[in-house]
């Protein structure tokens, strides 16, 4: 299907045009202004995003570790999965979805989260996202809470690792 790398600058175009294939869909609450270049910068400089690239060496999916005190700072995380890496900006290209591909990502990054020291993964779900809450459960992440936050509802989902 494809092999998991982290991005490099010259990645940025291909991954914000694959930010921009998810405007619109159903749950997506992505817009023009979110996710932005500047956030595929900041997680570069981080060392905080990765790809999975097709044999072409088109980039198919996108995931990052989010640095958002706010959400890090919620009190349902619990302590035992603290320091806790939050994934974010997950996105498949939509030709390629319902295909494993947002799972193998998941568990690639599980593996690099542990290996950087983490003790746990973390995330928000849109509430009304369905497609991506069936997804969660047999990855062992469980919903440990609610908040609300940027204008929308969320589900918390968290892991050990």
């Amino acid at each position: 299907m494809g092999h998991i790398v982290a991005a490099v600058p010259e990645d940025r175009q291909a991954i914000l045009a694959l930010y921009k294939t998810q405007l619109g869909r159903p749950f997506c609450p992505w817009t023009e202004q979110y996710p932005t270049e500047e956030n595929i910068t900041d997680d570069l400089e981080r060392d905080a995003l990765f790809v999975m690239k097709n044999d072409a060496g088109e980039i198919i999916a996108a995931i990052s570790v989010d640095d958002d005190p706010d959400v890090d700072a919620l009190p349902q995380w619990h302590a035992e999965c603290t320091p806790g890496g939050e994934l974010a900006r997950l996105a498949v290209m939509p030709e390629m979805q319902n295909q494993g591909i947002a799972k193998q990502m998941i568990l690639f990054m599980k593996d690099v989260l542990s290996e950087r020291g983490y003790k746990g993964v973390h995330f928000l779900v849109n509430s009304q996202n369905t497609k991506a809450l069936r997804s969660y459960a047999p990855l062992g992440f469980q919903i440990v809470g609610e908040c609300d936050m940027y204008d929308q509802h969320f589900l918390m989902y968290e892991t050990g690792l």
